[in-house]
């Protein structure tokens, strides 16, 4: 499992993490869809935006390997702004390939790519 040196592990203040530390030696954690309602917790919502920001300054439009990105936070944005960057895609995999949607993301996150993104403000 690729370790992303320099990304993130966590939304600052929170319990909120971005990465894990280790490989679960039954295998990687299936990345699944979640949606995201309307009334979702505030800290939730800047959660998604850091995630993104922070997967946007490391890897841009490039496809990233998912390595030690948490597969519950990839869950919130995935089949929207994060899309799979193969085909075959296997969500169980350390080594699958995804990608930013960088429309979508541009349409649900403006501030994330307007220069007003959440590190930006901090």
């Amino acid at each position: 499992m690729i370790k992303h040196r320099g990304f993130p592990s966590r939304l600052p203040g929170s319990d909120l993490q971005f990465t894990i530390r280790r490989a679960n030696p039954k295998g990687a954690t299936p990345i699944q869809r979640r949606e995201r309602h309307a009334d979702r917790r505030p800290a939730d919502r800047r959660a998604d935006a850091a995630f993104l920001e922070a997967l946007w300054l490391s890897f841009g439009e490039e496809p990233f390997e998912r390595g030690n990105l948490d597969a519950g936070r990839i869950g919130w944005l995935f089949g929207r702004e994060v899309v799979p960057a193969e085909d075959p895609f296997d969500p169980e995999s350390y080594e699958a390939l995804l990608r930013i949607d960088v429309d979508r993301a541009r349409q649900t996150f403006p501030d994330v790519f307007d220069g007003d993104g959440y590190w930006e403000a901090r």
